[in-house]
């Protein structure tokens, strides 16, 4: 399966990759020398940490590239009085009575904390293509549904100050 992400995720993960390469690759490694001279390995804390962090790094870069790799691009269509990708829904949730604020986006932004919401998600994918007004059921597994109404919806663009998320 692939991830669907815009020019804005790819140019996003291609910065980051870079920075790791150039900038943060480089500290790491010198840090890693540094504390190999602290002596004893198997009791070098500091080392077994800067090596830690080395290896993160590059597993940060291969997940990245491989995110490009299989990566599918797709266009920010705006579908008339749809919800589409990037727009910004204030929802009632009928089962725990509370509205809530969210903005649609691809799979590598989401942060459900700050209310930013994967259109892969059962609450993404339910809601893409529905108007103001409409109720909708949110399927999340074989034993949890809910409804919510979709109070209003405010039509977004692709933004490149809106971060990645990282792990």
């Amino acid at each position: 399966m692939y991830d669907e992400l815009t020019e804005v995720d790819i140019k996003k993960m291609e910065e980051e990759i870079r920075y790791r390469r150039v900038e943060l690759g480089p500290k790491l490694l010198a840090e890693m020398k540094r504390t190999r001279e602290f002596g004893d390995l198997s009791e070098n804390a500091e080392y077994k940490e800067a090596k830690r962090e080395k290896r993160r790094n590059e597993g940060r870069i291969r997940y990245l590239e491989n995110m490009i790799r299989t990566a599918r691009i797709v266009e920010v269509a705006k579908e008339e009085g749809g919800i589409g990708l990037f727009d910004r829904v204030k929802l009632y949730n009928e089962r725990t009575g509370e509205e809530r604020e969210i903005q649609i986006v691809t799979t590598l932004r989401q942060n459900a904390l700050l209310g930013f919401i994967s259109k892969e998600s059962p609450l993404g994918a339910a809601l893409l293509g529905h108007k103001a007004g409409d109720r909708v059921e949110i399927t999340v597994n074989d034993r949890m549904r809910y409804f919510v109404k979709i109070l209003a919806v405010s039509h977004g663009e692709d933004n490149e100050d809106l971060p990645i998320s990282g792990y």
